[in-house]
């Protein structure tokens, strides 16, 4: 794979379910994705090899990923600061 950029949401908090979104990006391909699930539930330009791949690395990576979420102030990030 070329060179991939992932973002990664604040916790969201809804119906009693705790999870964070995950985007990965490379140029015009996008594929997005559910953790703790480790599942894309969106992709546009990455191969089905690729989405395994991507899939497999939110699962084995979802307690760092899960982590990185939790520091995500988004009031914060909205307003530049």
């Amino acid at each position: 794979m070329d060179s991939v950029n992932m973002l990664v949401s604040g916790i969201i908090n809804k119906e009693g379910r705790r999870y964070a979104r995950v985007s990965f990006v490379r140029g015009n391909d996008i594929a997005e994705g559910i953790v703790p699930d480790g599942i894309v539930d969106h992709a546009e330009g990455f191969s089905d090899d690729e989405i395994f791949k991507l899939e497999r690395y939110m699962r084995e990576n979802r307690g760092e990923i899960m982590e990185q979420a939790r520091q995500v102030n988004p009031l914060k990030n909205w307003l530049g600061l």
